[in-house]
Formats: structure tokens, sequence, C-alpha cells
């Protein structure tokens, strides 16, 4: 199926959405913080990141922000956040991000909108 680099600090949530992920056939790749991200994936293609906005060390905007810089807009980036306010979902849609899945997930339609985001796709469907 597809590379997913999953950035969440919160290790409850990570193992979720591990679980999920594999289940669903999904290579998955995780890091509990944004420092150091960009070059983690270097001569990394992954086919989606799902990041989180509110991380301890730099803001999911900002890890962002780099990710965009370094790889262009070939790589879909996905806000996995429980920021959820409106103008939290317009502030991550325009700017870096591709789509907005929020936290907590649904179970059920989280591999749908996975799949949505890996096809280019708005993951709310």
């Amino acid at each position: 199926m597809a590379r997913i680099v999953v950035i969440e600090d919160n290790p409850d949530n990570m193992k979720l959405f591990r679980a999920v992920l594999r289940r669903s056939g999904h290579e998955v790749l995780e890091f509990a913080t944004g420092v150091g991200v960009v070059e983690a994936l270097r001569g990394i293609d992954p086919d989606l990141v799902l990041l989180d906005i509110q991380l301890p060390d730099r803001d999911g905007f900002q890890v962002a922000t780099d990710l965009r810089a370094d790889r262009g807009p070939g790589l879909r980036i996905v806000a996995l956040t429980a920021n959820v306010q409106p103008e939290d979902r317009h502030r991550a849609l325009a700017g870096d991000f591709d789509g907005f899945i929020p936290k907590p997930i649904e179970v059920t339609r989280f591999p749908e909108q996975v799949a949505r985001a890996v096809a280019g796709l708005a993951p709310e469907g």
C-alpha cells in the first residue's frame, strides 16, 4: 500500500494510528517530534505525512513549512490534530497542508480518509 510518516507526540495516539494504518497494509514511519524530521526523511519517499499541529518542540505549521520547502508541492501533508476550530482548519489548508483530519480519529473512517489523502483527494471526504 503506502508509506506513511506519522509525526505525533502522544504515545497512545501513535499506537492507535500505527495499528489502524498497519491493519490497512501501510508501512508506518514514526516520529514523536518535529525536530530533525526533514533531515530524517531525506532519501525516503513517503506517500503521505500525517502531522500533529501541537508538538512540544516545534508546532506542526513550522514542520510543514520546512517539509514543503525541502520536498516541494509533491509531498502530501495532512494535519492530524485536535485543533478543530474553523480557524485552525482554515489556517492549515491555507498554508502548507493538503488536508485535515480531526482527532480523536474515527477508527472506522480513518483508513478511508488516509486512502483519499494518499490518492491526492481531500481526506475529509
